[in-house]
């Protein structure tokens, strides 16, 4: 690893080596089921140092045995909604420039069952089975949600008034081609009343005027 130094006699900054051991410890890490998991590689010192390259995340099975799973300039490792299968151990390994890495760190994973999230009422609320002593219950108003349930929808009240103005109107249809049909016939029966009428009249006028030229005719003789 390599660190930016200043030398008070010369007051010149270099950059020197910092021989220290890569190796900087282990962590324990717990985290609920079905939680996100976060390891973080970075360290204080990190920014402050020169020469280092990126971070390598791996998936630790057993000896000499481990999965790559990112690698990049992001210290940290994220997955989400872990399942017990992602309980175990994990390494992160900073690079450098030089051979052998600057920082490497362990993380032991423990999977916690997932939590149980339980509603707790206000102490201020009673059921409406307990009743104190010398207490009298009382009918609860409805509220407007009772009531917009319990009022039918507009949807309905529609439909079913179109329904009654569509019955309605087939009714008046119907009863005014009746009253047509009626009228047609009944001005049919007077137009025959009348021409029956006309003709009997007719025919008597003649027959009495036939009767008159007889008479007239049997005086002369």
């Amino acid at each position: 690893m390599l660190q930016p130094l200043i030398w008070c006699s010369t007051c010149q900054k270099q950059v020197h080596s910092c021989r220290k051991s890569s190796n900087c410890g282990e962590r324990k890490v717990k985290v609920h089921q079905m939680e996100d998991m976060i390891l973080d590689c970075e360290l204080n010192w990190h920014k402050l140092s020169q020469g280092l390259t990126d971070y390598s995340f791996y998936r630790v099975w057993g000896k000499n045995s481990e999965t790559l799973m990112s690698k990049g300039k992001e210290p940290t490792l994220t997955k989400t909604m872990v399942r017990p299968k992602d309980a175990g151990t994990y390494r992160c390994e900073l690079g450098s420039v030089q051979s052998s890495p600057a920082t490497i760190i362990y993380f032991h994973v423990t999977v916690l069952p997932k939590r149980i999230v339980e509603e707790i009422p206000s102490p201020n609320t009673e059921t409406e089975d307990e009743v104190a002593p010398g207490e009298v219950t009382l009918d609860r108003p409805q509220t407007a949600t009772t009531l917009q349930s319990q009022s039918p929808k507009p949807e309905k009240v529609l439909r079913s008034r179109l329904v009654g103005l569509l019955i309605w109107g087939f009714v008046v249809l119907i009863a005014s081609v009746a009253t047509v049909i009626l009228l047609s016939r009944s001005g049919k029966v007077i137009d025959f009343i009348k021409s029956s009428w006309f003709s009997t009249g007719r025919g008597a006028a003649q027959d009495s005027e036939v009767s008159e030229e007889k008479a007239k005719e049997s005086r002369r003789k």
